[in-house]
């Protein structure tokens, strides 16, 4: 990757990204709460108020509703904001803004004005935080037209995912797996590199089974692979990344081979995006599968205190039994 690739981890990697936008496009605005001299709860914009100022970088105060309203009006005057809300759970306040504002703008003005907004936001559990503080509620954004959602699971793609998502011309939803901020380092070249935007990552090749993850349950879900892969069977392991739109033409192509599949998310079962995955490929590949899709995810509740958490998170064991309840099903008639 060249002499610029330092060893970094997701967090830091999404500062590297914000740090190379506010270094080379005069456009780009980073504000939310204490994100600023403190450098943020997690700490992903240490450095960069002091590096660029703070008519760049703003604290602004504990005001959700108007961090995602100040976002809109900067957007649609020429500047890209990138706002950071310090936990998903604090995300609610501003969802009008977000999702009958920003979402809508280039529909309500037939294209005059677009929003090229970035809401960033620290998301799922496995921190031993309290409440509202682990929410995984994902599909309530990307229910909504007009907002992308995007979410990283490794530093190299938390950068370029970043990169491009800021470069966008409408709004992003950037979830950022807290999990696994600083779980591992990668080398992340500080290139100006976008990844692409709408297609998923085939993180590990095989022909047995296709496993889907996003965030930070790929960490679980490339270890069950790796311990089918002792017992003979190889897994491919997908990463949407983004969630919506999805990139379900990567999906049909690994069914293509493996014929069996299972998502897992941490977000809770009923009305997750593992249903929507299940029924496109249902309604667009049906006749490829031997098995019905299976899903791995969390429990219809409340995210539980730190006691329990582990419980709840979808863990390496639940997710072979899930690969075993698709490998092991025989379709009456069928291969």
């Amino acid at each position: 990757m060249g002499e610029s690739a330092n060893s970094i981890t997701l967090v830091e990697a999404v500062t590297q990204a914000l740090a190379y936008e506010l270094a080379n496009d005069p456009q780009v605005v980073v504000f939310g709460q204490d994100i600023g001299a403190n450098g943020g709860v997690f700490r992903a914009t240490d450095g960069l108020q002091k590096r660029f100022g703070a008519e760049r970088v703003l604290d602004t105060p504990l005001a959700e509703n108007m961090i995602a309203g100040i976002a809109v009006g900067m957007a649609t005057q020429g500047l890209r904001p990138v706002a950071e809300f310090q936990f998903m759970g604090f995300i609610y306040p501003g969802l009008d803004h977000i999702l009958s504002h920003a979402a809508r703008m280039r529909n309500r003005t037939r294209g005059r004005l677009s929003c090229p907004i970035v809401y960033r936001a620290p998301y799922g559990g496995g921190i031993h935080a309290p409440e509202h503080h682990s929410e995984s509620t994902e599909a309530i954004f990307a229910h909504i037209p007009g907002l992308r959602v995007v979410v990283p699971s490794s530093p190299a793609r938390a950068y370029g995912l970043l990169l491009a998502a800021i470069r966008d011309p409408d709004p992003v939803l950037f979830l950022e797996p807290k999990r696994i901020y600083r779980a591992v380092r990668q080398p992340v070249a500080d290139d100006g590199e976008a990844l692409p935007l709408d297609r998923a990552f085939v993180l590990r090749e095989g022909g047995d089974l296709t496993l889907i993850a996003w965030g930070a349950s790929v960490k679980e879900t490339l270890a069950a692979a790796e311990q089918l892969s002792t017992e003979g069977i190889e897994a491919e392991v997908i990463d949407p990344a983004t969630l919506k739109p999805l990139d379900i033409h990567s999906i049909i192509d690994s069914l293509e081979k493996t014929r069996r599949c299972v998502v897992v998310h941490e977000a809770a079962r009923f009305g997750g995006l593992g249903a929507e995955i299940a029924a496109q490929i249902q309604e667009y590949a049906f006749d490829l599968l031997d098995a019905p899709v299976q899903r791995v995810t969390g429990y219809d509740t409340v995210m539980p205190y730190y006691q329990l958490e582990q419980v709840y998170l979808p863990g390496v064991e639940r997710i072979l039994a899930g690969a075993r309840a698709a490998l092991g099903y025989v379709r009456e008639g069928g291969r």
